[in-house]
This record gives structure tokens, C-alpha cells and sequence, in this order.
């Protein structure tokens, strides 16, 4: 097995394995990337995230979607693991593992305060996963989201008279 990053080449196998994942996930109808979404986000001047792929016997099996956070605690940046997906006829041979382990060396090797995901509630067999790494849930945590009409809704606050 081996774990490299992929390369603008790669846009498709990147939107088949987000199409994957959110198939798996129940999500399906929320995917609105495209390969040239891919294509301006990942492989510009400045990416916004980088992807990872684990290949067995030519065979792309994995895809780990990561971009950087920062920590003001740390005074550090970190990866935030967007995305991490195995197809499941290859599940348990050792590539999901391969693929944080790779993440965890560009962290250390770049000194990275730390390595962060979330995974669904319900997705016990991740959660499990998960554990048996010795990755740490964060109950004490909720996350929040603002997106489509909230988050445009705040956006028109920002240019309101300070009255409102």
C-alpha cells in the first residue's frame, strides 16, 4: 500500500470519493463540488485543503481531505481532517490507519499543536476506529455551523448601520 498526495490529475478520483462518502454518510444531496471547484480550491496559488490517497495494487482505496487550523491556546497551526474515507471492500486492511498515521507525521514533521476531526454520531464502526488509535472524543465540545441563507443573513449585518 502506498500513501501519496494527490495532484490536479487526481479531480476526479477526488469527486468520486467525496460522492462516495457522502452516499455513505447520508448526504448526498448536500454535495455541490465539481471538478472544477476541486480543481480552483485544491490546486491554485494558495490550496485551501490537501488530499492524500492510499493506492493498493494501482488502486486508489482511500482518501484523506485535510487543511490547516490554527490553535490561539498553542500559538500553533493544526490539520483538521475534513474528510477521511476508505471504499468498504477495503475496510480493515490497514489503510484508514496508514492515512492518519501520514497525517500525523506532516503534523509533528511541521509541528503542528494538533490533529482534529469530526465524525457523525451514528458512524459507530469510525467511532470505534477512532479509539482503537487513541484519539480522544471532545464531548465537552458542540460544533456549529452557519450556512446558506444564516450565514448570509449575518453577512448583510456586517455593512448595516451600527443601529441595527
Amino acid at each position: 500500500m502506498k500513501i501519496y498526495k494527490a495532484t490536479e490529475n487526481d479531480v476526479k478520483d477526488i469527486l468520486r470519493f467525496i460522492n462516495d462518502l457522502a452516499v455513505y454518510e447520508k448526504l448526498e444531496h448536500e454535495v455541490v463540488a465539481t471538478e472544477q471547484s476541486l480543481k480552483d480550491t485544491l490546486f491554485c496559488e494558495q490550496p485551501v485543503a490537501h488530499v492524500l490517497f492510499a493506492e493498493l495494487d494501482n488502486k486508489k482505496i482511500g482518501m484523506a481531505l485535510y487543511f490547516y487550523s490554527y490553535s490561539t491556546f498553542l500559538a500553533k497551526k493544526g490539520i483538521y481532517l475534513e474528510d477521511l474515507f476508505v471504499q468498504p471492500e477495503y475496510r480493515g486492511q490497514g489503510a484508514g490507519k496508514r492515512l492518519l498515521a501520514e497525517l500525523a507525521k506532516i503534523a509533528v514533521d511541521e509541528d503542528c499543536g494538533r490533529l482534529e476531526w469530526s465524525v457523525l454520531n451514528w458512524n459507530t464502526p469510525s467511532i470505534k476506529f477512532y479509539e482503537s488509535l487513541n484519539a480522544q472524543p471532545m464531548n465537552e465540545w458542540t460544533p456549529f455551523r452557519l450556512s446558506d441563507k444564516p450565514l448570509k443573513d449575518l453577512s448583510d449585518k456586517a455593512s448595516a448601520p451600527k443601529n441595527s
